[in-house]
């Protein structure tokens, strides 16, 4: 089971924003479902990727307050929920109870409590770009899909970081420092801009093979929303949208 959530547990030296994450776990709880960038973009999409879940085991790897825990246990899955902050995962408890496996995680450590080929598909949400590596997570991930499983992702676009944060190297792998205005104020987060070739890459050199990537429109529901975010969107891609099958 969990660690004790009144016991900070011990990060990863790689691990970044995890300060940040602790503190936004209540603002992700009650806001977040219905953010237009999350409700109205990136879930519509990631969503899309996913293959038939029913009946299946799921790897929820980032899970946050558990939106996507609840609806893969609501289209019959069988859930592991994973995420490195103790409060995102009290936030994900109170959303789900204990109709999944809820432990703290962290993806720059082994997952050694899953076991080899024991996982049919992994959702990874808006998650890796906070890993500096990812060759050993994706290596962690091929060894506990089962043969034939499914990756899903959604990461930041490459381009979007590249140029929103007026970089001068494209080719670097760099922590970026952002601030999002949240309900509880301005939160300072961090996270790693890449190459496209350093998101792929790890991918393919762990052993999976690339069946579909997209950049997808924001829906109408977006536009009704924030029209002007919207256009904004339609020329200039904020996520990147890949699913993978374990070769």
């Amino acid at each position: 089971m969990a660690n004790s959530l009144n016991i900070k547990p011990l990060i990863n030296e790689n691990s970044i924003s995890f300060d940040s994450y602790e503190k936004m776990a209540e603002y992700y709880f009650e806001c977040v479902d219905t953010k237009p960038f999350n409700a109205y973009y990136e879930r519509p999409a990631t969503l899309s990727l996913l293959p038939d879940i029913n009946g299946k085991k799921v790897l929820d790897a980032g899970c946050a307050a558990g939106w996507y825990s609840k609806w893969l246990l609501d289209n019959g899955a069988k859930v592991t929920a994973i995420d490195f902050s103790p409060h995102m995962i009290e936030m994900t408890r109170k959303r789900i109870g204990e109709q999944a496996d809820i432990r703290m995680a962290d993806l720059n450590e082994p997952l050694n409590f899953i076991e080899d080929k024991s996982i049919d598909a992994i959702v990874s949400s808006l998650t890796l770009h906070y890993i500096k590596d990812w060759n050993p997570v994706m290596a962690e991930f091929n060894r506990i899909l089962k043969p034939l499983g499914s990756l899903v992702l959604s990461v930041h676009h490459p381009f979007m970081d590249f140029t929103y944060f007026h970089r001068e190297n494209y080719f670097l792998t760099e922590i970026i420092e952002d601030e999002w205005d949240t309900n509880i104020g301005k939160v300072k987060v961090q996270f790693y801009r890449r190459p496209l070739c350093n998101i792929i890459s790890p991918i393919i050199d762990a052993g999976f093979i690339t069946e579909k990537l997209i950049e997808p429109m924001p829906t109408e529901k977006f536009k009704e929303l924030h029209p002007k975010i919207y256009e904004k969107l339609t020329r200039n891609p904020q996520f990147l949208f890949l699913r993978a099958r374990k070769n």
